[in-house]
């Protein structure tokens, strides 16, 4: 016996399907380079950013 299915995706189906390919897709991109510059970091291959100079506020001693 043989059955028949009908299947219907609509447009917004469609939309939400590929806005969470491209979702998945940036968040991996995201933590592959923050797992990769920790990796590098990790084996001294590249140092830590350094702190910034803070701007004198002219109350200092001189």
């Amino acid at each position: 016996m043989a059955r028949t299915m009908l299947a219907y995706l609509d447009p917004g189906s469609g939309s939400i399907i590929l806005q969470a390919v491209l979702g998945g897709a940036a968040a991996l991109a995201v933590g592959a380079k923050l797992w990769w510059h920790s990796a590098l970091r990790a084996l001294h291959i590249r140092r830590d950013p350094e702190e910034p100079p803070t701007p004198d506020d002219g109350s200092g001693s001189r």
